[in-house]
């Protein structure tokens, strides 16, 4: 790995959202900005040195904007699809994929990507 490349972080917005029951299914799209503000607030905690967060949405929550410290990436189909081509094409910059999915979860560490769950970035 390039020690000097600064980690990436992509969380699975449909995943870490789905997390907590707190409403979510009634506004995606809504949800999915509460996570991506979240995360430019707080970043994410316990991890060291730079790291650049980048929020998959798909679906309804498609339309999010970037903001300072959290570049949105709307998936075009699948959003685990989207992940997968993030990780896959990271080079050799590490990678933390944020997710419960265990199916992702496995695609993902084939590719040499770490990963964690949603409480990672969402205290439930």
């Amino acid at each position: 790995m390039n020690g000097s490349a600064p980690l990436i972080v992509i969380v699975d917005g449909a995943n870490v959202v789905g997390s907590v029951p707190d409403g979510w299914w009634r506004d995606r799209r809504g949800a999915a900005e509460r996570l991506r503000d979240r995360l430019a607030a707080d970043g994410t905690p316990g991890l060291c040195g730079p790291v650049e967060i980048v929020l998959v949405v798909e679906g309804a929550a498609r339309g999010v904007d970037s903001v300072p410290g959290v570049r949105v990436e709307a998936a075009p189909g699948s959003g685990d699809d989207r992940i997968v081509e993030l990780v896959a094409g990271a080079g050799d910059r590490p990678v933390l994929v944020v997710t419960a999915d265990r199916e992702l979860r496995r695609r993902v560490t084939e590719l040499g990507a770490e990963v964690a769950g949603p409480r990672t970035v969402r205290p439930a």
